[in-house]
């Protein structure tokens, strides 16, 4: 059935070609001896023919129906005819008879030869529209396995193309699942980092604030040490005094004057550390627009020694007491440094010696 759809429809091969030639040929062949032997009968010699003639005169008048009956006239004596030799004429007839006889079996063998080509086309006609009737029936029949053919390829192709629609649903369908599994771990993925993100902030805050606890004991455990180290220094430096005192009467006896000279120690003097109460703010507002300080704002107190000369001019700065941040303990001494020139006190002098009190909140 493929195979025959694939070669188109062609018309059988006619038969008898050669048949119907042959027929034809003798045909015309036949039809040439009759015509032949017809225009030789028509141009053949005729027979001659005798013919009496008569004149008027010999011809009786004709006579009325009442009057009697003439007597009858004598005829008019016969004129003698010469008679034709009686050979000749039944050579003619015979020869008569055979051409007709000849004409009349060529008529039949025409009519049989006529009769027998209206039978063979008849034959053929007939051999042609079975021919032909089988050829239809081939045609329909093929149309048929090509209608055939094509609704089973139809078919098929219906059925591939439902087959490969249910299979691209079922891949679409295999796919959602796939991205909404991908998108649940990405969401559950998202989730675990958020949370161990968190997680990380909460550790490094508690790190943070655990550092700052640690940085916090640890400036108060620097401040206990500084204290206590100012206490003992301070203790020692009472001691020295003392001791340099004691020393100053036992060399001085108990006269006044040793007693005034120690009172003169302590006195503030041109070159002593006695300032005037306001004195410390008159500093702080001198010294306080040279900070450059971008730390914490707390209460954490600097005291920074100050020796100046009798101008007001600045010749150290040093810190007496750490305030526990590093970076305000140097923030203030910059500030003292960079003031340069101390303002007086009331009394128009700026002390030589002297320690100001500093804070970041202040």
């Amino acid at each position: 059935m493929t195979r025959h759809a694939a070669y188109p429809i062609k018309p059988p091969r006619e038969r008898g070609t050669l048949r119907a030639l042959a027929l034809a040929a003798l045909m015309h062949v036949l039809l040439a001896l009759f015509l032949y032997f017809g225009v030789h009968w028509q141009n053949s010699t005729p027979v001659g023919a005798e013919a009496e003639l008569w004149t008027e005169a010999d011809v009786p008048p004709p006579t009325p129906a009442a009057s009697p009956a003439p007597p009858p006239t004598p005829a008019p004596p016969a004129l003698a005819q010469p008679a034709p030799p009686p050979a000749r004429d039944d050579e003619a007839d015979i020869a008569l008879q055979q051409k007709k006889q000849q004409q009349l079996e060529a008529q039949r063998q025409a009519q049989q030869l006529a009769e027998q080509e209206r039978q063979r086309q008849q034959a053929e006609q007939q051999a042609e529209q079975q021919a032909e009737a089988q050829r239809q029936q081939q045609l329909a029949a093929q149309r048929a396995a090509q209608k055939a053919a094509q609704k089973a390829a139809a078919d098929k192709l219906k059925q591939q193309q439902a087959q490969a629609e249910k299979l691209r649903q079922q891949q679409l369908a295999q796919q959602q699942a796939l991205a909404a599994q991908q998108a649940e771990e990405l969401q559950k993925a998202q989730q675990l980092k958020d949370q161990q993100e968190r997680q990380q902030k909460l550790a490094e805050e508690k790190k943070q604030q655990q550092l700052k606890a640690q940085k916090d004991q640890e400036a108060k455990e620097a401040k206990a040490r500084q204290a206590a180290e100012q206490q003992a220094a301070k203790k020692k430096l009472d001691e020295d005094r003392h001791a340099r005192l004691a020393q100053l009467q036992g060399l001085a006896g108990d006269s006044p004057v040793g007693n005034g000279l120690a009172k003169s120690g302590t006195g503030s003097g041109s070159g002593g550390n006695a300032s005037s109460a306001g004195y410390q703010d008159k500093v702080q507002r001198a010294v306080r627009p040279n900070i450059v300080y971008s730390g914490d704002l707390d209460d954490s107190t600097a005291v920074i020694r100050v020796r100046c000369a009798s101008s007001g001019t600045v010749l150290s700065a040093t810190l007496a007491r750490s305030s526990g941040n590093s970076a305000w303990d140097a923030a203030a001494l910059h500030a003292v440094e960079k003031t340069g020139t101390m303002p007086p006190d009331n009394d128009g002098k700026t002390p030589t010696s002297f320690t100001i009190t500093m804070k970041p909140r202040n």
